[in-house]
Parts: structure tokens; C-alpha cells; sequence
């Protein structure tokens, strides 16, 4: 299972053993990028927050209880961070007036448009499953160990997503 391989990394890494970081971090980053990504909806941001949120996990690992979910107290930690910038940008004072080109950088970090559609569209549950699905590549039965589901509400939760999305993109193309 791939928790057990988990839970071994977190042993070596908590004696010391720094190379058990890069495996840790090979199964879990992108579950955590996409849960930031989905707040922040900015690339640049949710790359950032990724990277802090390796740190503080590194920091507080001896606050991780072993034999629990390792990705979701990461993923936690990640949401965490990407509110807390979210509250942060929101007391920023804009210096550029254009419109929306201050909200979380230029128009040049914007999602791709599917993505942003996406975000705004569908749950988060189903916003992950369906990056974690079709853009990190990962299988459902993957996807299903890591957000602990059942593979059948996954597969339904993936087929639904599609559905709104496509719903939602046809409609716009009409219009």
C-alpha cells in the first residue's frame, strides 16, 4: 500500500535520513499543489505555497501523528497557506488599476481557461479528482488511495466533473 511506503519514509526521515524527503515528496506534491491551486487559482502562488508548505511540514513533522493520512494533514497545511494568502491579497493595496491585473499578479499567471472554468464550476473534491485524473495523470485507483475513497465515488465524481464541465463550456461557445 502505498500509505506503508509512506509511513516508512516518514520513519527514515525522521532519523535523519534526508534522502526519504524526495520519495515523500513524489507522492504527494501533486495532491498538495492542486489543493492550493484550486484556492489560490494562480500557478505562480500555488507553486509558492507548495514549497512552504514541504518546509513547515519538515519543520513540524514530529506533530504528525503516524498511522494517519500523511497526504491530507500535507494537504491541510497547504489550504492553510493558500487562505492565508487569499487574506493577505485581499488587504493589498492595487497599484495597477487595470482591471484584475492586480489580483494575484499579471495577466500573464492567469490559469489557463479550462482550469479557471473548472475552479469555479465544480466542488473541490471534484475539482481534485479531476486534475489529479487528467492533468498529473494519475489512475483512479491512485487517486482513490490518496484521497481515501472508495474507486467507484471517484470514478462517478470524475464522470460528473466532465459532464458540468463540458455543460458549462458548450453552453459558453453558444452563447
Amino acid at each position: 500500500m502505498k500509505s506503508a511506503k509512506l509511513e516508512k519514509h516518514i520513519d527514515a526521515l525522521r532519523a535523519g535520513d534526508l534522502r526519504a524527503f524526495d520519495a515523500l515528496y513524489e507522492q504527494t506534491n501533486r495532491t498538495v499543489y492542486f489543493a492550493a491551486l484550486y484556492i489560490v487559482r494562480d500557478k505562480m502562488y500555488a507553486e509558492d505555497i507548495l514549497q512552504e508548505t514541504y518546509v513547515r511540514a519538515l519543520r513540524s513533522l514530529d506533530s504528525y501523528t503516524p498511522g494517519t493520512n500523511f497526504t491530507a494533514w500535507l494537504t491541510r497545511i497547504a489550504k492553510n497557506l493558500a487562505l492565508n494568502h487569499v487574506k493577505s491579497a485581499k488587504r493589498t493595496i492595487p497599484t495597477d488599476f487595470q482591471e484584475d491585473s492586480y489580483k494575484y499578479g499579471t495577466q500573464e499567471t492567469h490559469l489557463p481557461y479550462v482550469f479557471d472554468v473548472a475552479a469555479k464550476v465544480l466542488s473541490e473534491e471534484e475539482y481534485n479528482i479531476l486534475m489529479l485524473c487528467h492533468v498529473a495523470g494519475y489512475k483512479r485507483r491512485e487517486v482513490a488511495q490518496m484521497l481515501q475513497m472508495p474507486i467507484g465515488t471517484v470514478t462517478w465524481k470524475n464522470n460528473e466533473a466532465l459532464k458540468k464541465l463540458k455543460k458549462v463550456l458548450s453552453e459558453e461557445s453558444e452563447a
